[in-house]
């Protein structure tokens, strides 16, 4: 699963060509608190996986892919339409209609040490299920 959400966001985070330093960054401590090897992080963002599986996700699976793609689009400060409109069709491949996107980025910090309230992000994307 944790290899499914890096994928996820290392499309994310090169969809505009170029990988952040924050971006990079993120991913990185994402992958080694999920005990990736060095090796495997270098393979997963110099060659990311197509992802295609994701009808069998449980909700709690489907909501933090949609909370990790929104805040790593808003962690370098810089959101680009390219981005915005990745995590809409994540979104909608999720479940969720593409409005959830705009909806829970109010609320997403584009810094992961601040945390929001995900029991209420849940409640709101939870509207959005399709």
């Amino acid at each position: 699963m944790i290899t499914r959400q890096l994928n996820i966001l290392i499309q994310l985070a090169t969809i505009d060509g170029s990988l952040a330093t924050k971006e990079r960054k993120l991913i990185e401590h994402i992958a080694q608190v999920n005990n990736k090897s060095e090796d495997e992080i270098k393979e997963l963002l110099n060659n990311p996986k197509q992802v295609t599986d994701l009808e069998h996700l449980t909700e709690d699976e489907r909501f933090e892919n949609l909370y990790m793609v929104i805040q790593l689009m808003k962690i370098d400060g810089q959101v680009f339409k390219s981005e915005i409109s990745f995590c809409e069709d994540m979104a909608e491949k999720l479940g969720y209609s593409r409005k959830v996107v705009a909806e829970l980025s109010k609320n997403i910090y584009s810094d992961p040490a601040i945390t929001a309230d995900r029991d209420m992000l849940r409640k709101k994307a939870a509207k959005h299920r399709v």
